[in-house]
């Protein structure tokens, strides 16, 4: 096993081995509870496939949220007519996506640029409407999808020869509810890091890295790109379709807001956050804004007014005024100052910040380096200075005539 291979599986163990391990040191920040530690996995899901796409083949879809909804339908469908077991609704959620993914790729490979990123809000959009208005019988409208007591669940029927009661989805048998639906979130997201490691080092990934670098070139060297560009962005839509999935799991609810732009877009600043083209970035910046999200949205009137308690009544009041621009409903606002200051002093990321953290402690506890070609400063003591043998007057006269032939285009005597 060479150094790269041993130092993948120690990244791939550190990794399973803290997200296993959340429940514990997360509650220290606040965010130990099952539900919010379901969305840091399964929005790391949804951020680690988009990067597949955006981070390693350098196209920027604005409509990932459109395969994000249709794992989540075809999830809840599952329930409604199969079973509650989630496995089925897993496996029909990711493949309905990435089936609508290769359609929409298909589609949208055919530009570049600013071209694809229209061309996937459009269609996202598409989606979204069709699914708010047009197809109700099968989504349900603005009302959502849900599982009822009168739904078939034809295998549930079978087994135990009657529908029963309306249950939580389950694991055969085993209740997906509070800790043990985010650990069932927590072993695919440890799944989907393996094979998203896997791609990113393996040749197809570095055709990935090659058609970002330089498509063109590509190209003329006789290499068709595009599909090497759509088996990405149908990875990629299956990551979405299995979040989506993971998502009604943990609700058995789908509903149309779940392809709307604006969780396309959120996706894109998950990566960008946290570093797009790195491993560990998307699940990170997935983590920090839905932190951001439940930490900030909670503050209302009344937390702020407990928080400023400090102030004289004559500055409370504007304290909190100003506050409540950037908590409450206007968390997004604080969002938005955050990744522009990341954008301007991080380029990369969360990532890049943890390189540069690395380095200045790296320094600090090893010193600094002494150059290795440098010379030292004087003799050491007792020694001789040191001296270059002077060159034999005899060295430029050795040479042949035809060792000395004039350059062809200086002018000869």
């Amino acid at each position: 096993m060479n150094a790269l291979a041993r130092k993948d599986h120690v990244l791939c163990g550190a990794f399973a081995l803290a997200v296993l391990s959340m429940p514990l040191w997360a509650t220290v920040l606040g965010a130990g509870y099952p539900d919010l530690l379901q969305r840091f996995a399964i929005y790391g899901l949804f951020a680690m496939g988009f990067n597949i796409l955006f981070g390693l083949t350098g196209y920027l879809s604005f409509g990932h949220a459109a395969f994000l909804g249709v794992g989540s339908y075809a999830a809840v469908w599952s329930f409604k007519l199969l079973t509650m077991n989630a496995l089925p609704a897993v496996i029909a959620g990711t493949l309905l996506a990435g089936l609508f993914s290769l359609v929409i790729g298909h589609i949208c490979l055919r530009r570049s640029g600013i071209y694809f990123a229209i061309l996937t809000l459009a269609f996202a959009q598409m989606s979204y409407n069709l699914a708010y208005s047009v197809l109700t019988p099968l989504t349900n409208g603005e009302t959502g999808l849900q599982v009822r007591r009168t739904d078939p669940r034809w295998i549930d029927q079978w087994i135990h020869g009657t529908v029963g009661p309306l249950e939580p989805p389950h694991l055969f048998g085993l209740p997906l509810t509070g800790y043990s639906g985010f650990y069932f979130c927590a072993v695919l997201l440890i799944v989907g890091f393996y094979v998203a490691m896997r791609i990113t080092r393996s040749p197809f990934g570095a055709m990935l890295r090659g058609i970002k670098a330089n498509q063109n070139r590509l190209g003329y060297s006789g290499v068709h790109a595009r599909p090497y560009a759509l088996a990405a962005f149908v990875i990629s839509g299956l990551y979405a379709g299995l979040a989506g999935s993971l998502l009604a799991v943990t609700d058995p609810l789908a509903g149309a807001e779940r392809m709307q732009w604006t969780a396309s877009g959120e996706v894109v600043l998950m990566t960008i956050l946290g570093g797009a083209g790195t491993l560990l970035g998307p699940v990170l910046g997935a983590a920090l804004i839905k932190y951001l999200e439940n930490i900030f949205s909670a503050f209302d009137t009344q937390v702020l007014r407990h928080f400023f308690d400090f102030l004289p009544d004559s500055l409370q009041g504007p304290a909190v005024s100003l506050a409540s621009i950037f908590v409450g409903d206007g968390w997004h606002l604080t969002l938005g100052l955050l990744f522009m200051l990341v954008v301007i002093f991080l380029p990369g990321g969360l990532m890049e910040g943890i390189g540069r953290i690395g380095a200045v402690l790296r320094r600090v506890f090893r010193g600094a380096p002494t150059p290795p070609n440098a010379a030292p400063h004087g003799p050491a003591h007792g020694a001789a200075p040191h001296a270059h043998p002077p060159v034999p007057a005899t060295a430029a006269t050795a040479a042949t005539p035809g060792d000395l032939a004039p350059a062809p285009n200086r002018p000869q005597a």
